[in-house]
């Protein structure tokens, strides 16, 4: 009672867009931006402001004023819980809309760059069980939601095998029926959480880094190859191998089957070893007419079908003769330098992780690809004079930064190049935004292409051609 009194509610905002994190955004009758939890663009809201800066307000629903006409019912029963899907109240030609403008605005707004040409968004084709890969946690203890608190009788605050409360660590929602993936994985990380259940074995802790079951990871193709992965938080060989069985027993029809033993205090893998328990070490996805082997542990886009329009669209702007070199910054596992090879003369991928590279090299031979080339780095060291030196002068440079975009290293030696053109493909228009801008003396934006790669979710793909003033 004693935190209401001291509310800070400010009425009638009205939402007029969507932003990062899953967060819509509104303005007040003197311009203060608000960022709103649990609105929807056209909804009117009095929103119980948690923090103020000078330039913007965050918040979230206190109540609603009136609901917009873009609402839809959403399809998961967990929506509202999980930290997945964002946006599945808001209809998908709205998402589209309002990703569009999100890209427009990161450019024009926050970069101040004129754009020339602005291609419209390329939606998906399937809004669900459009993931390839997916990532599950175990928790010893469940978070309840507060509508569950409410009702009469025990709560049972046990195990859970799911996602994480959105930016909370430590707190893991039970999963019934996720619509990311198909099915199978549903099937799959449902018979684990209660093989380990009826076992009575340790879910893990976050907090006090013990329990026995910490992770799962979940990857299929559209050949219908799959590949499990069950993390461990302990050595405990007889249970471990009793799991393994049982998966290999009750989905005979799994590509490959791994397991991983971390007993870190964080739950990242790239540093752990995987260890093979039946199957193949690889499994198979085409992509167009080029074949990838994806391992355990590979980057490749996460929406396949999605993935192709996206490079299909690269092939498209780059405008390739065939006699171009090219470079390919933060190339992965070589997929977009894979796509284009037979469109240019030669191509140069660089990348800073090793076993990223050796699946380049190998979904190279497997292609039969003779002029492609994979230097090991990172590329604000490795992309230099010199190495321009060494493989050529580029006629167009493709970059394909992580979120935090490109180092300012990379982009010095960008406006050094020269280069006629480059092919800008981020999975965040601010960091975009902000690099093109440093470029800005050297380079005009000629057009841009946003690609929605995940539906009901904030995340967009952007392409952004870039040309020599």
């Amino acid at each position: 009672m004693g935190r209401n009194k001291t509310k800070k509610i400010k009425e009638n905002i009205t939402i007029t867009g969507i932003a990062d994190k899953g967060q819509a955004i509104g303005r007040d009758e003197e311009g203060m931006v608000y960022f709103v939890k649990g609105a929807v663009p056209g909804d009117v809201v009095d929103v119980w402001v948690r923090k103020k800066k000078s330039r913007f307000k965050t918040g979230e629903v206190d109540q609603f004023v009136s609901y917009s006409d873009l609402r839809v019912q959403p399809f998961c029963e967990h929506f509202g819980n999980c930290g997945g899907c964002k946006w599945q109240d808001l209809s998908y030609d709205s998402q589209l809309k309002y990703k569009e403008q999100a890209v427009v605005d990161a450019l024009e707004r926050l970069g101040r760059l004129e754009i020339k040409e602005k291609l419209p968004i390329l939606g998906c084709d399937e809004t669900r069980f459009y993931r390839n890969k997916m990532e599950y946690s175990f928790s010893d203890r469940r978070w309840v939601p507060q509508e569950e608190l409410d009702k009469e009788g025990e709560v049972d605050f046990g195990p859970a095998t799911g996602f994480h409360r959105a930016g909370a660590f430590n707190k893991i929602v039970q999963i019934d029926k996720c619509h990311l993936q198909e099915d199978l994985s549903n099937q799959i990380r449902n018979k684990v959480h209660a093989f380990a259940m009826d076992k009575e074995w340790t879910f893990y802790n976050a907090k006090g880094h013990t329990g026995f079951m910490r992770n799962m990871l979940v990857r299929n193709t559209t050949l219908g190859e799959w590949m499990v992965a069950v993390i461990f938080g302990e050595d405990v060989p007889e249970q471990r191998q009793e799991m393994m069985d049982m998966l290999a027993t009750e989905f005979p029809d799994l590509t490959a089957l791994y397991y991983v033993i971390n007993t870190k205090m964080n739950d990242s893998l790239a540093d752990q070893k995987f260890i093979l328990h039946k199957g193949q070490p690889k499994i198979q996805e085409n992509l167009g007419h080029i074949s990838y082997q994806i391992g355990p542990q590979s980057f490749f886009q996460t929406n396949t079908h999605q993935a192709k329009k996206l490079y299909d669209k690269v092939v498209e702007l780059a405008e390739l003769q065939g006699t171009e070199v090219v470079y390919d910054l933060y190339t992965g596992l070589g997929s977009i330098a894979l796509y284009i090879a037979d469109k240019c003369e030669k191509v140069i991928g660089i990348e800073e992780v090793s076993p990223a590279i050796d699946d380049a090299n190998q979904n190279k031979r497997l292609n039969n690809i003779t002029n492609a080339t994979f230097v090991v780095g990172d590329c604000k060291e490795v992309f230099n004079e010199e190495f321009i030196s060494e493989y050529g002068s580029p006629d167009l440079i493709i970059v394909d930064p992580p979120r935090v975009g490109l180092h300012k290293d990379v982009v010095a030696m960008l406006a050094k190049s020269q280069v006629e053109k480059i092919v800008y493909v981020s999975c965040n228009p601010a960091t975009q935004a902000r690099d093109i801008s440093l470029l800005s003396e050297e380079y005009t934006v000629e057009l841009i292409q946003p690609v929605d790669m995940f539906p009901h979710t904030h995340h967009i793909e952007n392409i952004a051609i870039l040309k020599k003033i």
